[in-house]
């Protein structure tokens, strides 16, 4: 999950992953901008990345 939402915030530039994943993975939480910067957030340390660092920022 952490690689997808990588790939669509990084290299597709999709600034709505919170949408995708409710979409895809059926989330119960809302697909607003907080969830999706939560989720990239999330990702980006599950990946060992720094969330506030290139490419995520």
């Amino acid at each position: 999950m952490a690689a997808q939402i990588r790939r669509w915030r990084c290299d597709e530039d999709l600034l709505l992953a919170g949408r995708g994943t409710g979409r895809l993975w059926g989330a119960e939480r809302g697909s607003n901008q907080l969830f999706g910067q939560d989720l990239c957030v999330a990702a980006a340390k599950l990946l060992g990345e720094d969330p506030c660092r290139e490419p995520w920022n």
